[in-house]
This record gives structure tokens, C-alpha cells and sequence, in this order.
């Protein structure tokens, strides 16, 4: 019917474009999001329904982070596709082994070149999911009762981005201990999107194995348990500690005061006994021997 509705129109010179346009080339896709598992095979499904030429030009385009960079362009694999892609019934994309970095928009572009140029396109949103790895998870030692605590798990390969499930003894934690009777006593929040598990203050029922597992649609993964221990604090033990260093410092300042009364810690204080020789008065004459010493003469000689 569309093509005599243009014969139609050429013979009463209306000439309409864009009814011939169809007739020049048209796509379809049997699936426009696919999803595959990474290292698997998938199809980017780019169908001719119609065209009026026997060669049309073939073109796919990669659209990932507002960058566009080509798959497929003058009859050869482009990019980071090279070696593991292949154009399959004409104008699909067929890749092999898939990475997360397949992830993103192709775009498929044909062009039947004739009288009329005509190019139609189409989009197909690739998917590819990705398995989580082990979950880096950090749980404190021990906790005070009644101090706050956090726990963190974490990992960043899976794709789409993981959820998180803390454990604690094999049993779930709900989202929050207020929304299950089982938890009642606890005073926990848990973000399933950032595997932060919070408590606003610890208790004895808090004690246990914990872990964590991340999720998403292509697997699981789940880190080693971690044991949180709760215990009271000793509140006699800290002030008898505090005492007793008290005392320590009292007595250490006491013997210090005492021996300073004493005079241990005076400066330059001469312990013994000082001997100089006395003046030698004028006009005496003194002759040393080595037996007596100095010797004063009482008297001179006049010879």
C-alpha cells in the first residue's frame, strides 16, 4: 500500500519525501536491552526490514560516559571489540566474551545511498552483569555496653552495584532492629546500599559471629565471620586505678620535699675542709726545705 500511495504522489507531482524515505530503509531489533553475563556471548539485534539498495552502509557506534567511539565502521571491528566481534546476518553485532566494560548504548546506523539518501538508526542498551567479589568487611574487636559501633562491608566489581546483608550468628539483620520482634533489644540501622550496620549503643545480646554478603543479578558473595565481643565496663577498677596512681604521685612528691629539706638537692655547698696558706706578712723572708716545709726567719743576718 505505501509504495502505491508513493507511485500515487510521483505521478501528481506531489513528491513526498518522507513516504519514499521508508521505502529506502527501515530498522527493527528483536531485543533492545539485552542482558548477558560477563565472559558470555551476546547479539546486538539490528534488523533490515526494508531498503531499496543491495549495499546499504553499515555503521555501529559505542555510547558509554558521554563519549562516542566506533564498534563497527568501514566493514571492520573498531576499538577495544577488535578480535572478539563479528557483523552476523548482515548488519548485527555479535561480541564475544564480554567485560564490564561492554556496558553502554550501541548505536546501529544504516544507509541505503541512491536517489534518495536515507539513514535510519536504532539504540540497544547493553548490559553486561558482573559476578561481586569477596567483600572487604571491617567489624570492631570489642565494644563497651552501651558505646556506639560500626561494621562496613564493601566491594566495587560487581555490576550492577551489589546490595548488602549483615549476619549475625547465621541470622539476618533486618534494615532495622525496631522492624523485627527477633531485635527488639538491639539498636542497630543497616544501609543495604552502602553495608554500613550502625549501632547507637551496644548491649550483651549484640555479641556474635558476624558477616556480610553482597548481592546483585549475576551472584553473591560473602566476606569471613568476624566475632564482636560486649563487655562491661569495670567501673570500681577504674577509680581504684585512679586512686592508686594517686597515692604513687603523693608519696613520689613527699620524698622529693623531704630530701630537699635535707639538703640532697642544694648546689655548691662545700662538704670538707678548706686549708690555704696564711698571708705572708712583709719583710719576712721564708727558705723551704724539703724536710720541714716553709721556714720563717725571726730574724736577718747582716753579714
Amino acid at each position: 500500500m505505501s509504495f502505491d500511495k508513493c507511485s500515487f504522489d510521483r505521478l501528481s507531482n506531489d513528491y513526498d519525501l518522507n513516504c519514499c524515505s521508508v521505502l529506502a530503509v527501515e530498522l527493527s531489533s528483536s531485543n533492545d536491552s539485552p542482558v548477558v553475563q560477563e565472559y558470555q556471548s551476546v547479539e546486538l539485534s539490528c534488523i533490515i526490514k526494508s531498503t531499496n539498495t543491495n549495499e546499504p552502509r553499515i555503521e555501529w557506534k559505542k555510547i558509554r560516559g558521554g563519549e562516542t567511539s566506533y564498534a563497527y565502521f568501514d566493514n571492520r571491528i573498531q576499538g577495544d571489540l577488535l578480535n572478539r566481534a563479528h557483523i552476523q546476518s548482515k548488519s548485527s553485532l555479535v561480541i564475544k566474551n564480554t567485560s564490564r566494560t561492554d556496558n553502554g548504548i550501541y548505536r546501529c546506523e544504516v544507509a541505503a545511498l541512491n536517489d534518495i539518501k536515507k539513514i535510519d538508526e536504532i539504540n540497544i542498551k547493553l548490559t553486561v552483569r558482573v559476578k561481586p567479589v569477596t567483600p572487604q568487611c571491617r567489624v570492631p574487636k570489642a565494644v563497651p555496653v552501651g558505646k556506639s559501633a560500626v561494621l562496613h562491608c564493601r566491594e566495587n566489581e560487581g555490576y550492577p552495584s551489589s546490595v548488602y546483608r549483615w549476619y549475625r550468628n547465621s541470622d539476618a539483620l533486618p534494615d532495622d532492629s525496631k522492624s523485627s520482634p527477633k531485635f527488639l533489644n538491639s539498636s542497630f540501622t543497616l544501609n543495604p546500599n552502602t553495608g554500613t550496620l550502625v549501632f547507637t549503643a551496644v548491649h550483651k545480646g549484640d555479641m556474635g559471629q558476624y558477616y556480610c554478603i553482597a548481592s546483585n543479578d549475576a551472584g553473591s558473595a560473602k566476606c569471613e565471620e568476624q566475632e564482636l565481643e560486649v563487655y562491661d565496663l569495670n567501673i570500681g577498677g577504674i577509680v581504684g586505678g585512679v586512686l592508686v596512681v594517686l597515692l604513687v604521685l603523693a608519696l613520689i612528691t613527699g620524698g622529693m620535699c623531704c630530701a630537699y629539706r635535707k639538703g640532697y638537692f642544694a648546689s655548691g655547698r662545700q662538704t670538707g675542709k678548706s686549708y690555704k696558706n696564711p698571708a705572708k706578712p712583709e719583710g719576712v723572708n721564708y727558705l723551704r726545705t724539703n724536710d720541714e716545709g716553709d721556714f720563717r726567719h725571726k730574724s736577718s743576718f747582716v753579714i
